[in-house]
């Protein structure tokens, strides 16, 4: 950060007063987007580091594991609902103004969090989760500065981020819970959210759209302006292969994302792991998403057309279904986890860029907006579901459910001519 600050020291008044991106040199914009890139890693990180930590205060409260569902629903509700407004907040208001009430809502969040004493307290720590979306803050930015050709790999590299955001933020909410207290990790979030809040302030420019843009955005939005309005939605739907797409970005993934809501149990009873060893697990995953996402989404969306890649993300996932419904040890999955984080992080980058471009610039938030709400989507569902399938038809069910699913999309991909257009200014 420091070493960004010398470098911005000269142009700090330029940003301040609302630099457009047409002033925007390319260095001047690929710092925006490595400042968007820290603000969402520190975001993920303080995520994570509370992830870990909330069962165990919970437990400590006296909540059950009834209780403990609840929180987690109540959470991915309020993550559902205020994707969209979130995404809307950032079409009317900016990217700057958008990532500040991101990063001053988790300052909010790890507040209220600090003072739970008692099981009321806890789930009303939840509230400000609405309004925490740093990573769709952090897609507006790069969306506003980078070309439609750029925008794929600068998408791409924030799973290295999330990679960052999985492995600090689990060790160091392991490592002060235990060392220094229940309640330390909600410290550290609270101090580092409200400085993500003062790096989002000094380094991101009020406005990092276009004049051309700024000045369609002024005059293209919903006549009633509300945040929150389901005409808008069904009219984001209704451009030209928006709605295909999206069907295949909620489908795709929902059969994966109900494994891992189930994983913790699944890691316990089918695979026999301990806490420990659970850990080190999710560090792997964290390294693997940040090599891939980081390394080889990039490469491969500037060397191929994006709806290839879509077809080959949705073919891998229905070859992970396989491996998933055939595994049977622990080791069986490592080795099935590089190509599910290829796939699942390819089908995010991908959907993410073809969205954002079939939409007018002044819906690029709505539209992240909606594609964020997806995987709070799947935890508000998905533990009612996935705890069926479980208990029921066991493990492999997953694997079947995501095989069957993928194959049909990818069939459905390679008849169908979905008429991806690139939304001019």
């Amino acid at each position: 950060v420091s070493a960004m600050n010398a470098k911005t020291s000269s142009a700090g008044e330029e940003e301040a007063s609302g630099m457009s991106n047409e002033t925007l040199g390319e260095a001047k914009r690929q710092q925006v987007i490595r400042v968007a890139y820290v603000i969402a890693a520190l975001d993920l990180t303080f995520l994570f580091m509370q992830m870990g930590l909330v069962p165990y205060l919970g437990k400590s409260l006296g909540l059950d594991s009834v209780g403990f569902g609840y929180l987690q629903t109540i959470f991915g509700v309020l993550q559902l609902v205020g994707g969209y407004i979130f995404g809307r907040f950032a079409d009317q208001f900016g990217a700057r103004a958008a990532l500040i009430l991101s990063c001053a809502s988790a300052s909010f969040f790890f507040l209220l969090m600090s003072l739970s004493t008692n099981i009321p307290l806890l789930f009303l720590s939840r509230l400000p989760g609405v309004f925490m979306h740093g990573i769709p803050g952090a897609q507006k930015v790069i969306t506003d500065v980078t070309t439609p050709s750029q925008r794929a790999g600068a998408l791409g590299k924030l799973g290295f981020c999330f990679g960052v955001g999985i492995i600090t933020g689990s060790t160091m909410g392991g490592v002060l819970s235990t060392k220094f207290g229940v309640y330390v990790p909600t410290y550290v979030g609270l101090v580092g959210s409200l400085i993500n809040t003062l790096i989002a302030v000094v380094w991101i420019p009020s406005q990092t759209k276009p004049k051309s843009d700024h000045h369609r955005t002024e005059h293209s939005t919903s006549p009633s302006g509300s945040l929150f309005s389901i005409r808008e939605i069904l009219r984001l739907m209704k451009f030209p292969g928006v709605m295909e797409v999206f069907i295949v970005k909620v489908f795709a993934g929902f059969p994966i994302g109900l494994f891992m809501i189930m994983f913790s149990i699944i890691s316990m009873d089918f695979f026999g792991l301990e806490a420990v060893e659970s850990g080190y697990l999710m560090s792997y995953f964290g390294v693997l998403q940040m090599v891939v996402q980081g390394l080889v989404v990039g490469n491969l969306a500037s060397r191929c057309s994006e709806m290839t890649l879509l077809r080959v993300s949705v073919f891998v996932f229905a070859c992970v279904g396989l491996g998933m419904a055939l595994m049977r040890t622990v080791w069986h999955y490592c080795i099935i986890a590089a190509p599910l984080v290829f796939a699942f992080s390819m089908l995010a980058t991908i959907t993410d860029s073809i969205l954002t471009k079939a939409v007018p610039s002044s819906d690029t938030g709505a539209m992240l907006g909606i594609c964020a709400s997806v995987q709070p989507l799947t935890r508000t569902v998905g533990p009612t579901i996935g705890g069926v399938l479980y208990k029921q038809f066991g493990v492999s069910s997953f694997g079947y459910l995501q095989l069957m699913v993928n194959l049909g999309l990818f069939v459905y991909l390679l008849k169908s001519k979905i008429p991806l257009e690139e939304m001019k200014s």
